[in-house]
């Protein structure tokens, strides 16, 4: 324990997500060591966070204008919007360049425990964005990108309720499942049946029924009309059934000498 001033930043330090007691410590003390330039520096951007924090007024992240860079570049698709939970989740889908339309942030998940519900995040502004068109273009997909879990799986049943009246709108889940570089022993089997339910086509004609899971339901087999039965034809003598006074050969067809032959095969030359 150190005394006045020192321990009170370690105890602040203490308080952040994923600082412990030993990283808080070396943290306080980089800070009694660091020049009085960079000091001054983190003073000021937290004394900004504090006076306030400015957000896109279209997708609702963190952004140093009215418009953050994402929503204001030309260069993207307004007609997609990829909805995620917190600004930090743009960074990550961003990493991987390959979304190129816009997002939206809930600032949340549904978490009726916590006392957190639909009227705390921006729902509101999401149906509005659905229902407007933004740069003159009506959005035709919704991605939503909320983490898979339980919170996130109930905010995304419930935004995929509330977008069902909108019919010529596609709203689709961010798939789930095995991690590049996985081996399938170590899997779960809540991971594992996600990655069976969320597979993706490889080879094959749309003709093909979905199925889930490999089992095709009920509902996904298409009913087939009758088959007609075919006329019998009628067969052969030497191959009906034998009489009450015919013997082995009645039977097969074949006299007592005649021995049966296979079925003949072309040989190249």
């Amino acid at each position: 324990m150190y005394e006045g001033p020192v321990q009170n930043l370690i105890d602040e330090f203490g308080k952040l997500p994923g600082v412990g007691p030993k990283s808080a410590q070396r943290l306080a003390f980089h800070l009694l060591q660091a020049e009085p330039e960079s000091v001054e520096r983190l003073r000021s951007a937290l004394q900004a966070v504090v006076d306030g924090v400015t957000y896109c007024e279209v997708c609702g992240t963190v952004s140093a204008a009215e418009r953050c860079r994402i929503c204001s570049d030309p260069r993207r698709d307004p007609t997609l919007i990829c909805v995620v939970e917190e600004p930090k989740d743009i960074e990550a889908i961003e990493r991987t360049r390959e979304f190129r339309g816009l997002y939206h942030v809930l600032g949340g998940a549904l978490d009726p425990i916590n006392g957190i519900g639909p009227n705390e995040l921006r729902i509101a502004g999401l149906m509005r964005r659905v229902g407007e068109e933004f740069e003159g273009e009506e959005i035709a997909e919704i991605i939503i990108a909320t983490d898979p879990n339980t919170t996130g799986e109930a905010t995304s049943t419930y935004l995929a309720r509330l977008l069902r009246p909108f019919p010529e709108l596609v709203v689709s889940r961010l798939a789930s499942g095995l991690p590049m570089g996985a081996d399938l022993e170590f899997a779960d089997e809540l991971t594992l049946g996600s990655a069976l339910s969320g597979r993706r086509i490889l080879s094959g004609g749309p003709s093909q029924p979905a199925r889930s899971g490999g089992v095709l339901r009920p509902e996904q087999s298409e009913p087939r009309a009758p088959q007609p039965f075919p006329e019998p034809s009628p067969e052969p003598a030497e191959q009906r059934m034998p009489g009450p006074d015919s013997g082995a050969a009645g039977w097969t067809g074949l006299s007592e000498v005649e021995e049966p032959r296979g079925v003949p095969v072309p040989h190249r030359p």
